[in-house]
């Protein structure tokens, strides 16, 4: 569940930005909509600690990530959510596997090789995991970023403008394989959007944050 009341950020001589209320039951959908520079980004920064409340509460899944200390914060985010940026920031270094297993890199804990298999087999990425990003498809680097954010079972699935970049065919395929995603590791989904084809495709039965 993700819950809050009274959500507000105050940017240090810029603008104010107040949240309506918005409760969601884990495992469900959540899209959070808007134009650009309505605070879309800076609401997913909130749920995910990244940025601290001015004021209100936030719970995401039992913890207030406001009241954790840094190192804290830090971990409880590792554990807790997987994100899929607008930016989908790929190592061009690494190949399709070892942009995948990143996941478990970044958060020190070791790596099942065998989990980063079944997920680039699971996304269809199996034929491409020892390429590296540049040769992708946008379309493939979306599944990339999207097993990366998964392979840890996160219980919060959070992804920023997933289709800006998509024509209608692709767009539909990515939110199809978002949601099968999501729902494979029983996580709640979090979508920031201004496209209407999420909604189209998502928006039954989900919670709408419109900002």
């Amino acid at each position: 569940m993700i819950e809050w009341r009274a959500l507000c950020l105050a940017y240090p001589g810029g603008p104010v930005l107040r949240f309506p209320d918005a409760l969601i039951p884990g495992g469900g959908v959540m899209l959070v909509r808007g134009r650009s520079g309505a605070g879309k980004s800076t609401l997913l920064a909130l749920l995910a600690g990244l940025l601290t409340p001015t004021e209100g509460r936030l719970v995401v899944h039992g913890e207030e990530p406001a009241a954790l200390a840094p190192a804290a914060r830090d971990a409880w985010r590792a554990r807790t959510l997987g994100f899929m940026p607008q930016r989908l920031h790929l190592s061009e270094a690494l190949t399709v596997e070892q942009n995948v297993a990143l996941a478990g890199w970044a958060s020190a804990e070791d790596v099942s090789l065998e989990e980063v298999g079944r997920w680039v087999a699971r996304l269809g990425l199996e034929a491409v995991k020892h390429r590296r990003p540049q040769s992708l498809s946008v379309g493939q680097a979306q599944r990339v970023a999207l097993a990366r954010a998964v392979l840890r079972r996160p219980r919060v699935l959070v992804a920023d403008e997933p289709t800006a970049s998509l024509d209608d065919e692709a767009a539909h395929e990515a939110l199809g394989v978002l949601r099968e995603a999501a729902g494979e590791v029983g996580a709640t989904l979090v979508i920031a959007t201004h496209d209407t084809r999420v909604v189209q495709a998502l928006g039954r039965g989900a919670v709408e944050v419109r900002l």
